[in-house]
């Protein structure tokens, strides 16, 4: 399966179980790798024919903006979740930091991984069928 890998997709969110989180804010850096079947872009070399990795990144930063949740676990379902259905993929994973996590130790960065994959059978944007297709 090909793929199309987004890293360091940043933007300021509210997620967080502390008031000072959801209050404040904080960056969310996302890193995406979108796997598609790049064969109909490769003959068109249209853009319309694959994931929009601009637009990808612009949704993302909608995502990490937008409605605050307690956990970037469920921030990375459910940016998995919507790219599976808005842009046609086969399957995503998603990681999700959040560099400057209240921890009381020394820490480089924390993170969370999704894997999300089509199901046989599911539709895909614009209608098309999923056939055992991911990676």
């Amino acid at each position: 399966m090909d793929r199309i890998t987004l890293t360091g997709v940043t933007a300021v969110g509210h997620h967080g179980v502390f008031d000072f989180e959801r209050r404040e804010g904080q960056p969310f850096v996302v890193d995406a790798v979108l796997y598609l079947d790049f064969a109909k872009a490769a003959e068109s070399d249209d853009v319309q024919d694959t994931a929009h990795y601009g637009e990808v990144a612009q949704r993302i930063t909608q995502w990490i903006s937008g409605e605050p949740l307690n956990l970037i676990e469920a921030l990375a379902v459910r940016i998995a979740d919507g790219l599976l259905d808005e842009f046609g993929l086969a399957a995503v994973d998603i990681t999700v930091h959040k560099p400057q996590a209240p921890i009381e130790v020394p820490f480089g960065d924390v993170a969370v991984s999704v894997h999300r994959a089509r199901r046989d059978g599911e539709k895909r944007a614009g209608g098309q069928q999923a056939q055992g297709e991911g990676p």
